[in-house]
């Protein structure tokens, strides 16, 4: 099984409530050049996604690319949710491959327990991909990662 974690592209700052912060011109372009890397190397059959406006727009590059694949909203993958009830609900997914769009921290601290390493921060609309025979913390490996263009 695959597990890729993306972190949303980059968002406007906060002038609104953060579950409504919008992605910026260069977010959308983050989120299609990841979409892009993702979409050309696997071949995801579930999107997850953060209820959050900058995730499901980050999740609209990768559904532009695979139209079909079904997707679901997630309630707790959300900055300040719990890592580990997350990793629990996402090994309750029936999936080979995997599509994760979520947040800093979480989306850090659930890579963090899927290979049983500290938590590493995740630059804007970063993928990264895990294997692993079944979803439990200390059970995967790291065997890809893309990072796209950066504001700095």
């Amino acid at each position: 099984m695959k597990i890729i974690l993306v972190r949303h592209g980059q968002a406007e700052n906060d002038t609104r409530p953060d579950s409504a912060r919008q992605l910026t011109d260069l977010g959308r372009e983050q989120a299609a050049q990841t979409a892009e890397f993702v979409m050309t190397r696997y071949q995801p059959d579930q999107f997850i996604v953060s209820p959050y406006d900058r995730a499901q727009q980050t999740l609209a590059a990768f559904q532009a690319c695979a139209p079909t694949v079904p997707f679901v909203i997630l309630d707790n993958i959300t900055p300040a949710d719990d890592a580990h009830q997350a990793l629990i609900d996402l090994g309750h997914i029936e999936a080979e491959c995997l599509v994760v769009v979520c947040h800093m921290s979480i989306v850090a601290h659930i890579a963090g327990l899927l290979i049983g390493e500290y938590p590493e921060s995740f630059a804007l609309a970063e993928a990264r991909v895990f294997e692993m025979d079944f979803v439990m913390a200390g059970m995967a490996r790291e065997t890809d990662r893309f990072v796209p263009k950066q504001p700095y």
